[in-house]
């Protein structure tokens, strides 16, 4: 059987690259591609897949709100997280949104055909990225057992503030306001005694929140 792939990312350049490593395998087909979180519902419709590879960070509808609704209009479709973000945090949102697998961008193709075949035999995977991050999280092997427990929103926010993005482009990427984002950033300054952006970034790389 030749599985039917869509890919749904906001980089273009990403998606053709990405079309070019799977076309190349036999039994893999990439029927359609998007940047567009908004587009995926109609397209999941139209071009009938079994799997759609799904980034996290698009800038209208984000990957885990896209996912929700897909897998719950569409549960035969298996959707595989395909992103940049190794934080246990947006990996557990991904998960319980749906997601039957997660692997990171930066871990390549052959990670992504290991994802695809497992999905397809109704099998959970874990990139070996991902699965150290969560194994790290579940037992506490970092300073989060030490500090102040953050929400989920202000975790987010931390590790985009700590990526370089300006309140705008967390609001943006986020789907919340700016004032919103500002308002989670004076928060997680004070549960964790921390002065500026210098500060929160270095926290998160140490804490093993983002790499260096």
């Amino acid at each position: 059987m030749t599985l039917r792939i869509l890919l749904v990312d906001d980089h273009q350049i990403f998606r053709e690259a990405l079309r070019g490593l799977l076309d190349r395998m036999p039994n893999l087909r990439v029927v359609g591609d998007t940047g567009d979180g908004d587009d995926v519902m109609r397209l999941a419709g139209e071009l009938a897949p079994h799997i759609v590879c799904m980034d996290i960070g698009m800038p209208k509808l984000n990957g885990m709100d896209v996912t929700r609704q897909l897998t719950a209009a569409f549960p035969e479709i298996k959707v595989i997280a395909l992103s940049s973000y190794a934080d246990h945090v947006y990996i557990m949102d991904m998960m319980q949104a749906g997601a039957s697998a997660y692997v990171t961008k930066a871990e390549g193709g052959k990670e992504l055909l290991r994802a695809i075949e497992a999905v397809m035999q109704n099998r959970q995977y874990l990139c070996p990225v991902i699965t150290d991050v969560v194994t790290r999280s579940l037992f506490g092997h970092n300073e989060r057992r030490n500090t102040p427990l953050l929400g989920a929103r202000e975790h987010q926010v931390l590790c985009l503030v700590a990526k370089g993005l300006s309140s705008h482009q967390i609001g943006t990427q986020l789907a919340i306001a700016s004032s919103t984002v500002d308002v989670h950033r004076r928060n997680i300054m004070r549960k964790l005694n921390l002065r500026n952006a210098v500060e929160m970034t270095r926290y998160a790389i140490n804490a093993g929140f983002i790499a260096e």
